[in-house]
């Protein structure tokens, strides 16, 4: 599946969730197999929690994220990530 030659394949990366390449796409595993999709947008999984891989699933969302650089979990008096504008 060859991308057109007349513009470029957009990719949005998200730190925390899937990468949305504009389709159609082909995935190459690193066994060799190859995954397509014929959509105009796919989200591909990066935290590899997806149960149907390369693709997401919103695994993402079921697990909280690492604490900032710097910044330990639990020294600002809270237990984990918690969704913005929550307050004590």
């Amino acid at each position: 599946m060859p991308n057109e030659a007349d513009r470029a394949r957009r990719v949005s990366v998200d730190r925390n969730g899937p990468m949305l390449i504009e389709g159609p796409v082909e995935i190459v595993r690193e066994d060799g197999t190859v995954a397509t999709s014929d959509r105009f947008v796919v989200a591909v999984c990066t935290c590899r929690r997806s149960r149907i891989y390369p693709w997401c699933d919103t695994s993402h969302r079921r697990h909280s994220r690492p604490p900032e650089a710097g910044h330990r979990e639990g020294d600002d008096g809270s237990h984990g990530a918690g969704t913005p504008g929550d307050q004590d």
